[in-house]
């Protein structure tokens, strides 16, 4: 029993701790600024601060509208890319520069996180943490101007205006290849074009049209002449900023990762992998990192991390460069999950002694000496070791039920619904 109850709380402990990693750490140093799109309500803001596991008196908070969007977006976006409303929100987190551009999207349907996250990169941003959300489905044409505001509040610094304007072009022509070739082939191509273009100082426009041609073909596509022009010229403009390659690869290099990895689990053929193994073995290596990600102390989301997917409803499209912080349970679910296993293991021990206990009396029964003391102590412990056994199941059975209700009744949201099908975030 004494080495039962050692084990059960070395568990228990272990598992508290590893509970807290992920949801409690973040950069300490750095500012923290959410934006708010202006034409939400004052219960949409507040969903979307819970979202972000933020309160009013813990971050800079600003609004950003239509106007700032068509300030930057005006000259490439169509009327109905930019429409007269913005809804969409960003929780923007500095981090160390060329550390990186981590993103998570939350109701965000016509960019992507690693599309956003590549463009940031165009902008000028090397190291932070950002999270875009809104309350029900948008576009997300407006999430960079909120993203690349927060990040100027945050840090103090003011970004390039040229290089704001181009990382806009760059978010719509991505996008409006994506509705043509798809997302994730999309963002690749013009990523992987771009880091090839910085890394190799290419600004020849004949050698830009091969760099096109290369990486299409790693994504088996063929582009019309005119997609491949409205590349080229993006690109010209990109090689004309001289970027710094060793500042901006970690996101470059991870935006690709991510492409290819989401491409390959969709059992697309990139590359040299072979489609549908290549999707097996995506699969597992993805079931790998989880449970790597879930015991590793290691792993630090920032932001990212922190975020309450639960508050925007089941049916919410989530979206991260980093998969670890995809659909990440409240606080209250995690704990109920190290529950589970700690009465697992208690109940795993409790049957053992009971057990025990069984074999023991079965073993005196059987002998030709029986000492009644001892036949007497063997059916105590029997008797104490069924009770505990039937009180512990209960007790958990309880405090399960307790606690899952409790979850359900208080820490969800429902937010706002919206009868419209479809919103441009700067509707």
């Amino acid at each position: 029993m004494k080495i039962k109850n050692k084990i059960v709380s070395v568990l228990m402990a272990t598992c508290l701790t590893f509970s807290s990693f992920g949801m409690s750490k973040s950069f300490a140093d750095s500012s923290k600024v959410v934006t708010i799109g202006v034409n939400n309500t004052a219960e949409q803001r507040q969903t979307i601060l819970n979202y972000f596991g933020v309160k009013e008196n813990e971050v800079q908070i600003i609004t950003v509208n239509n106007k700032e969007e068509r300030a930057y977006l005006g000259k490439v976006a169509t009327e109905e890319q930019l429409g007269t409303k913005t809804y969409s929100c960003a929780y923007v987190e500095p981090t160390k520069e060329g550390s990186g551009i981590n993103v998570k999207t939350a109701n965000i349907t016509w960019v992507t996180s690693s599309m956003v996250a590549t463009t940031l990169s165009t902008a000028g941003l090397t190291g932070a943490n950002c999270v875009i959300a809104a309350v029900f489905p948008v576009s997300g044409t407006g999430a960079l101007t909120g993203v690349m505001k927060a990040f100027e509040n945050a840090t103090g610094e003011t970004l390039d205006e040229d290089k704001k304007e181009l990382a806009s072009e760059e978010l719509i022509t991505t996008g409006d290849l994506g509705d043509q070739i798809g997302q994730d082939k999309a963002t690749g191509i013009i990523n992987d074009v771009k880091a090839d273009i910085i890394k190799n100082n290419t600004s020849d426009k004949t050698q830009i049209a091969n760099t096109i041609n290369n990486i299409t073909n790693n994504y088996n596509v063929t582009l019309t002449d005119a997609q491949v022009d409205k590349i080229i010229a993006l690109m010209e403009k990109i090689a004309a900023q001289h970027y710094d390659y060793n500042e901006m690869k970690a996101t470059l290099n991870n935006v690709s990762d991510v492409v290819q990895d989401n491409l390959k689990e969709a059992g697309e053929d990139v590359g040299s992998s072979s489609g549908i193994l290549s999707a097996i073995g995506s699969f597992f290596s993805s079931i790998g990192d989880w449970f790597s990600n879930l015991f590793s102390g290691s792993k630090d989301l920032g932001i990212l991390g922190e975020t309450n997917d639960s508050m925007l409803g089941s049916q919410s499209i989530i979206d991260a460069t980093d998969k670890a912080a995809e659909n990440l349970p409240s606080r209250e679910e995690a704990e109920g999950f190290f529950t589970k296993i700690i009465n697992w293991f208690r109940n795993l021990f409790s049957s053992d002694d009971s057990s025990n206990g069984s074999d023991n009396s079965n073993s005196n029964d059987g002998s030709t000496m029986i000492n009644p003391d001892n036949s007497g102590n063997n059916t105590d412990n029997n008797t104490n070791s069924d009770s505990n056994v039937n009180t512990d199941d209960n007790s958990n059975i309880n405090d399960n039920q307790n606690s899952d209700n409790g979850s359900s009744d208080n820490n969800t949201l429902v937010p706002e619904v919206e009868t419209d099908t479809e919103h441009f975030d700067s509707n």
